[in-house]
């Protein structure tokens, strides 16, 4: 049987390469790519759609997929969940916001395996009808979880037991986070990890075949457990 094939969100952003210069480009981090075939899966990148897609749209993508990973990125919109931007708030991205929030939705209808990372747990989150922390910093009066510019944090992060994500990571793992919001309200779902800040940092659905959302960067580092885990219950389910 062939590799199951897993989609990865990405942005449309000006890039650069030989002669060209800030060219409008569908573009990912390669650490996502790098990973899900290392896992045994066949990755491929989902540029982001209009920002309010057709369900049918949104079906006949998934329809293609055994599998898929809500990439990290800029914050959610906050209209999107009914409140206010923050001064601290990133430029929203309307067309991932639409086109990830409808597909969140539908992998959860359809039982696709999911994984969202960062700014795709927040996704998962606001599709389900929950609310964001709009900037950690104002209530933990330190930014441990996005230290600088482009500089992950490191800290560990604890499960709960009988979680689906102890079973995969056990009790304790360190993790590299890049973020400056958190996720407050996540109807559905069930927190299973926690920094020892008290920030939630992982939740999942214990009803469903593979649903996890983790706040922190799985693809950065060499612990591939998310992802050979997410690509193992796509192989089943596609089987």
């Amino acid at each position: 049987m062939s590799p199951p094939v897993i989609g990865i969100t990405a942005y449309v952003e000006p890039a650069s390469w030989a002669v060209w210069r800030d060219v409008p480009a569908a573009l990912v981090p390669v650490a996502y790519v790098s990973a899900v075939h290392a896992a045994g899966g066949l990755p491929v990148v989902l540029p982001p759609g209009p920002p309010d897609p057709s369900p049918a749209d949104v079906g006949a993508l998934l329809d293609r997929l055994d599998g898929l990973v809500l990439s990290g990125g800029a914050d959610v919109q906050p209209a999107r969940y009914g409140a206010e931007p923050h001064p601290c708030a990133q430029p929203s991205r309307p067309d991932r916001d639409g086109a990830e929030l409808a597909l969140a939705r539908l992998v959860h209808e359809r039982d696709l395996p999911v994984l969202g990372v960062c700014r795709g747990m927040q996704v998962m989150a606001v599709s389900a009808g929950g609310t964001l922390e709009p900037h950690l910093p104002d209530r933990l009066g330190a930014d441990r979880h996005s230290p600088a510019p482009a500089v992950y944090g490191s800290h560990g992060v604890r499960t709960r037991p009988g979680s689906r994500l102890a079973a995969v990571l056990g009790d304790w793992v360190e993790v590299a986070s890049y973020h400056h919001q958190g996720v407050w309200q996540h109807p559905g779902l069930q927190a299973s990890a926690w920094a020892d800040d008290g920030v939630v940092e992982a939740f999942e659905d214990p009803a469903a075949r593979f649903r996890v959302g983790v706040q922190w960067h799985p693809e950065v580092g060499s612990d591939l457990r998310l992802f050979e885990a997410l690509v193992r219950d796509s192989a089943i389910r596609r089987a």
